[in-house]
Parts: C-alpha cells; structure tokens; sequence
C-alpha cells in the first residue's frame, strides 16, 4: 500500500480510491475533507493521470493553496502547480482569458470587484434619471447578482411574468432597464462582475460547440469541493464539463449549507444522485476536530431539520467539558464576560490569543466585543472589515494598473484622471461620459480624439499628455513584469512622491500601505507558477491584477497571528479553534428575524448554528444577553428557540454575575424576558430557574493593619441607590461607597488587567485591599 495512504480510515481510504464514475463523499464537520481530497488527486497523479487534466473547485484561494502544498509534500514533485485548482471565479477567469474574445470581451479584461460593479450601477441609474435613494446600488447590484446566479440575463429577466410582478410589488418597474444598461456599461468597458465570470463561462459552454468539447476533453477528472454551497450557475457548468467522462466528485455537507443569499441551493447536494447513474456515496462521520460533548450536542440540534441526508457524527476523542451557555444582563455584560473569560482561560490553560474565536450572527455585534478585548489590551483580528485592497490609496493606485491593462475600464479611467491633480476637472470628465455614451464608444476613445470632441487649450493640452501617459505604460506590458510597471507608475505619476510628502498620521499609513502593495507585487513576480504552456513565468500584470481581485477576506487575513478572531458564523465555515464563543443567542438575532418566515429558511439558521457549534475543538460557550440595543432602542430579549434543543445534561448554565450550574431550564426558555430580569440585580444574579443563594463575597487580599488580629469593622448599610459603577472608569483619587466597609478613596490601583486590585483607604473601616473582579464599588461623582 502507498504511504499516503496509511493515515486514512476505512471510509477515508475507500472515497480516495475510487476514481471512476461519479462519487458524493458526505464529509460531516471535521472529518477530514481536506486531506481526502487532496490525497485522492494525489492518488490520480499517483496512477499516472496527467495534472493538465485534473479540476479541482474550491470556495477560497486560500483552501486551494494548501491542497496545492498537501499534495507536493504527498508526491514530493512540482506536479501539482500545472492543476487546475482555485475557486469558481479564479478558474474560470483563467479561462476566460483566453476565451473572452469568443463573446466579444478582450482578452484583458477588467474584473470589477463589488464596489466597481456599485459604481456603474449607480451611474446608470443617474443616467436613467432615477432616484438614487430609491434605487440603492446595493440593492440593485444584490438583485442583479441573484438573476445572474440562477443563469437569467438581462433578456430573460425583462421577459419573465414573475420576475416583473416582483419588481413591481417592490416598487422598483425599472429593474429590468437598469439591468440591461448594467450589462451593456460592464461590456463596453472591457469589464466583467464576479458573476459574470459565471455566467460567460456558461455561455461559452453552452454557445460554443468547440468551445465545450475542448474543456469536457481536458477535464477528465472534475471535483468540487463545499458542493452544497455551489449555485445553478455552478452546478450547469460543472453538468457540462462532466457529460462525457462522468468522472464528476463532489464533496460537501448538506448540514453546512448556509449561503442561500448568495444564491446557493442546497437541493444541488440533496438531488446529486438523481443527477448521474450509478452514483456512489460514502460518508465521513469520524470527527477528528470536536470533543464528544460538542458532536452530540450538534447532532441533536441538526436532527431537527427535515431536510438532510442522515449522518451521525462521532469521535474517539476525549469527552471533554460541557457546554457552557451564559445570560449576562445586556450586550455590554456580554463583551465584558467573553473578554473576562479569554482572559481566564490564557492564564488557567496557557491558550494563546489565536486559540480563541468570537462568532456572531451580524457584523454589528463586534462593537462590544471589541471595546471589551481592547479595554484588557487583548489583541484581536475582525474578519469581514475594511480589506487592504479596499482603501483609497490602494483602490488609486490600482485603478492605475488597471488602465494601462485595458483602457476602456471606464471606472478606473474616472478614478485617475485628475489624481494626482492634472488640470482635467469634474465638467471635463462628464463631457467625456457623455460623448462616449452618444457615440456609442469607450470614454477613452474620446480622450485619444480629444480635439475632435472639443476640449480647448490647456485642458486639451492636459488630456494630451495623460493619454501619452498611460501610452507609455501599455507599451511596457510586453517587456516587463508587474512589479517593474508598478514601480514605474509610482515614479512617473507622482503618485508615491505625494503620499511621502505628507506627514500627518494618516499620511504616513497610506503611504505604508502603498510600500506594501508595492511589496506583495514584487512577491508575486518572484513566486513559481504553473509549468503549463502560455503561462510559464507569466508575471505580467494582468495576471496579478486578476489575483488580487478575486482575493476573498480569508485569504488576505493571516490565520497564524496571535489575534482573537472575531468573525461572522458564515465566514467561520471551515475554520477551527480550540476555543469558540458563540455570541446572541436571542430569538430574532440568532435564529435572524429575517429568516423564520418559511421552514426553509429557518433549517438554514439552523445549519447555520451547527457550523457555529462545530468549529470548537475543546471548549464551547453560549452566551445572550437579557437586553440589547437595537435601532437606538434597549430591547427585552427570549433566549434562542435553539437552546431547547440541545440536551440539558450537556449544558452547564450561568448567569455572568454568579448563579448556578445544571439548574433545570423547565419554565425557562419560554419565560417573558422581564420576569427573569426580576431579581437579577448587578450585586448578587441569579440562576435561570431559581435565585442563587448568596456567595461569600471574596474581598480581601490582605489586611494592612500593623498587628495579626483583624481589626474591629463597622458595618455599612448601602446607600438606597446604590449601584455598582463599571471598574474600568476607576482612578486614583475617586470616591467610592463599598457594600460591607462604606465610603473611601482609591489610594493606589494594581494588579493585572484579568485581576485588578485596589488598595481604598475607607473613612470608618480603614485601609484594605479590594480584589475588583468582586467587590461591588459605586463611585461617587
């Protein structure tokens, strides 16, 4: 038997080597789907099937690029650089570039990322004299994306009955319109939108008869791996290409399909075996990520889904603790515990900051967690932020590079024209839109033809020298790589020398931005490619260009740092950490009061929870808090319906400020939210079922008294108005009422930021040292 073979499991081993026909591998969560894959196109390699013919489909670069490294390290060649393994757009955009011409693109066209595609749509709507406000460039270029998606252009959609009463009960009648002026806009520019990297390449396959058989030939040997997540456009192409060898595997789990906003359709993975004859399927219900205690509780809670293929998890690791689910009094309290209890384990267990993950159903929930990490000075990473290639000076520069490819990218031509400042102003630059438009050419046409077009003087002389400008760095693209073209930009554009010239804070950093771009260029030119003929030492800038815009935030992240993450449950899937704080678990946050209209909608918060549940290795916490601000509001909250269907015995249950472990939950989940609030107060919490019996306060470290005997204390009646104040706004000096010893001044803080302790010299009870994490102080302002 081959060695890399050896590590396998029986199911593991059989999904590897079978090769031929059509296969469903089920890989449950943490099964190991990443090593079978790659060993399985290591195998084919291994068997002597040709790399050139080899497909492999993922969801991220990064996923790719490691089963690229996998399978190097497998056979200890350089083999598996001439794959063909990326995502969906990064492949098909490979091809593309040698196709494009077919459909009447150039070769070097544009890929407009989601702010480009915006751009355009907002301009065409301008152009149409619409409201703006009325129809939002998200909201158009989201509907836009979803007709594309489901494989309906601009013709199909302006023809269909349903489609238009859609439309038109969302008070949107010009939809249709705007559409086909997208579609028209993207195509004289040269430019294609993510989806339409899809949909061409399905009208390449579908439109072109040696088109299709050129790549059915070529692919004899397709996989597609998170096959659940795939959309119809994903899943006709994939239909075509595998027609003639049939050789089609698909890797995925039903139980994680959670992008049904983007398009994707779970019936792909369900119906796959009504797709092709004779279809094996093998499941991987071994988990080598999860405790016992964490795959039971997410089999039980996906077991209530009717719609799925059945599997059940297990593991030979050990059991593990419970689950800890914790009800803090508000979203604040909540940040608070979480941060507290990274804190806690660190010191308890010696995880680092990487070891931890911080989940949440929506973005706006990171604002407490955040202030909380950053109070402790705990560093953490924020995934789905403001990407690198997403700042202004990045987007400038780019947008350079990106016209010397392709001239007729009306959105980067915009973009530069007059940056840095050349004399060619806004009443110029629309003057050129619109004779573009009227005359049915590209806006740089225009600009070559200045003179014909009217332009006078010293704006003439202006868009002169910047067309022979831009001239001048196309004629570069067949001599040198990206890197040297980049380098040449910044120089003679003044680009750079502007940036370096401004040293206020912001300047420096955009400038260090720039020095970073120009770095991950330079890196890109001197990084091995693919062998294949065409593309050997292809470092041109089309070629990086391409790169970075098909980059998704996963992959411009490093995993590595020794960060907290903080991440959505969706950009969560197929990550993994030892320690893992699922955040909100409130009805209508978590499962969204947007998703709980039909069934269907409600199984995929649920899927959606089960991802969350399974990307804890060892230890998992629940939490959700009684209150939350929503829309300005503080809104009482229900606990999550999905609490109920976990097993109580694997929950450990308790209220941020103290409480009890195992209470029963009977009459608990479906209690108001104000009657559990009665009780609850920020001294003493409460369990979920009954009031906590009061515990010892833990107050002193030591006593400061010159002798061993304790001495004499008064006791403190709490003012009636006494409320705990927030430890972190406490300085030396500040005038505090404690419970128990009365009122006192802070004479010195120490401790660490986990264990803060203050030392208070009390008017009636004297000096002692409080340990803050439990004293209950009011500061008196």
């Amino acid at each position: 038997m081959q060695d890399y073979l050896k590590g396998l499991n029986d199911h593991q081993r059989n999904a590897v080597t079978t090769t031929e026909g059509p296969l469903m591998i089920v890989a449950g969560a943490g099964s190991g789907k990443t090593k079978v894959l790659t060993t399985r196109i290591a195998h084919l390699l291994a068997k002597g099937v040709d790399a050139f013919n080899i497909l492999a489909l993922t969801f991220t670069n990064k996923a790719a690029a490691e089963m690229k490294e996998r399978i190097e390290h497998i056979l200890g060649s350089k083999e598996a650089r001439n794959l063909y393994i990326g995502t969906f757009h990064s492949v098909f955009a490979r091809i593309m570039r040698s196709e494009a011409h077919r459909l009447g693109y150039p070769n070097s066209f544009t890929i407009y990322d989601t702010d480009d595609a915006k751009s355009v749509i907002k301009t065409v709507v301008q152009e149409l004299n619409l409201d703006v406000q009325h129809y939002k460039p998200n909201a158009v270029y989201n509907r836009i994306s979803g007709a594309k998606n489901a494989l309906v252009g601009p013709a199909e959609y302006n023809n269909d009955y349903h489609i238009q009463q859609e439309d038109m009960r969302a008070n949107r009648p010009m939809m249709a319109k705007i559409y086909a002026a997208y579609a028209q806009r993207c195509f004289k520019n040269g430019a294609m939108d993510f989806d339409d990297l899809l949909i061409k390449m399905y009208e390449l396959l579908k439109n072109f008869p040696e088109a299709l058989h050129k790549y059915q030939h070529k692919f004899k040997y397709i996989m597609i791996d998170e096959y659940q997540d795939t959309n119809p456009a994903q899943y006709e192409i994939i239909k075509l290409l595998g027609a003639v060898h049939e050789n089609v595997c698909v890797v995925g789990d039903d139980a994680q399909s959670i992008y049904s906003f983007r398009g994707a359709t779970i019936q792909n993975i369900l119906q796959f075996r009504q797709d092709y004859d004779d279809v094996k399927v093998i499941k991987l219900e071994q988990n080598y990520r999860s405790t016992p205690n964490i795959l039971t509780v997410a089999n039980e809670v996906i077991k209530n889904n009717k719609g799925q293929i059945p599997k059940d998890l297990w593991t030979e690791n050990k059991q593990g603790d419970n689950i800890r689910l914790i009800r803090t009094m508000s979203d604040n309290e909540e940040g608070k515990f979480v941060a507290d209890a990274i804190q806690e384990q660190k010191l308890r267990n010696h995880y680092k900051n990487k070891d931890f993950a911080i989940l949440y159903r929506t973005n706006a929930q990171s604002r407490s967690y955040e202030e909380s990490l950053r109070r402790m000075n705990i560093a953490y990473t924020i995934f789905g932020g403001l990407s690198f290639y997403q700042r202004k000076e990045i987007k400038d520069y780019v947008a350079y590079l990106r016209l010397i490819v392709n001239p007729k990218d009306e959105e980067a031509l915009k973009r530069i024209i007059n940056y840095p400042v050349r004399g060619i102003g806004k009443t110029s630059v629309d003057k050129a839109v619109l004779a573009a438009n009227e005359n049915n050419i590209s806006m740089w046409e225009v600009l070559e033809n200045a003179a014909r077009f009217g332009y006078k003087a010293g704006t003439l002389q202006s868009i002169e020298e910047f067309v022979t400008m831009i001239r001048s760095f196309r004629s570069m693209l067949d001599t040198k790589n990206a890197y040297e073209i980049a380098f040449h930009v910044g120089k003679q554009t003044s680009f750079v020398k502007e940036l370096f010239n401004d040293k206020s804070t912001e300047g420096v950093q955009r400038y260090e931005n720039v020095q970073e771009l120009l770095n991950s260029i330079k890196e890109f030119t001197e990084t091995p490619m693919s062998e294949e003929s065409g593309e050997v030492g292809d470092k041109g800038l089309a070629t990086y260009l391409q790169q970075i815009t098909l980059l998704t935030d996963a992959d411009q992240k490093d995993p590595n740092a020794d960060t907290v993450k903080l991440m959505t449950i969706h950009a969560a899937k197929g990550l993994e950490y030892p320690v893992v704080f699922v955040g909100g678990l409130e009805e209508g946050l978590f499962p969204s009061g947007l998703s709980i209209n039909t069934r269907e909608e409600l199984e995929e918060e649920r899927r959606l929870f089960y991802v969350a549940i399974t990307r804890a290795k060892g230890r998992l916490y629940l939490t959700y808090a009684n209150t939350r601000y929503k829309f300005g509001s503080l809104t009482a909250n229900e606990p999550s319906r999905f609490i109920d269907e976990i097993p109580q015995d694997y929950l450990d249950r308790s209220f941020a400020g103290g409480g009890t472990r195992n209470q029963s939950s009977s009459g608990w989940a479906n209690s108001n939210a104000f009657e559990r609030m009665k009780g609850a107060g920020s001294s003493t919490g409460s369990s979920f079922a009954r009031k906590a019996e009061p515990k010892p306060e833990k107050t002193f470290v030591s006593s400061l008294a010159s002798s061993n005997a304790k001495p004499k204390e008064v006791a403190h009646t709490p003012s009636s108005n006494f409320v705990p104040s927030d430890i972190a706004e406490l300085q030396v000096g500040s005038r505090v009422e404690h419970q128990k010893f009365g009122f006192g001044e802070v004479v010195k803080l120490e401790g660490s930021n986990h264990n803060p302790v203050a030392t208070i010299k009390f008017d009636v009870n004297g000096e002692k040292k409080i340990m803050l994490n439990y004293a209950k102080l009011m500061i008196q302002k």
